[in-house]
């Protein structure tokens, strides 16, 4: 028997993210490198308030992206 792999951390939001603001991850990733070189909660900040994302799913996105960079 297989057993899938579930994902943990921030990349748990992804599925909700997607699903809740109609564009893929790639997509919140390059708005977050055109926003510019900004701490976290700058970043976080930014897409509340530019893209009406909520808190939680703006944290995730802005660790995974900077945890990427």
């Amino acid at each position: 028997m297989a057993e899938t792999t579930k994902v943990k951390g921030p990349a748990s939001y992804f599925p909700s993210i997607e699903k809740t603001y109609g564009k893929p991850i790639a997509h919140w990733m390059d708005v977050l490198q055109s926003a510019g070189p900004l701490k976290h909660m700058e970043l976080v900040n930014f897409l509340k308030v530019e893209h009406q994302i909520g808190h939680g799913h703006a944290n995730a996105l802005v660790a995974v992206y900077l945890a990427k960079k």
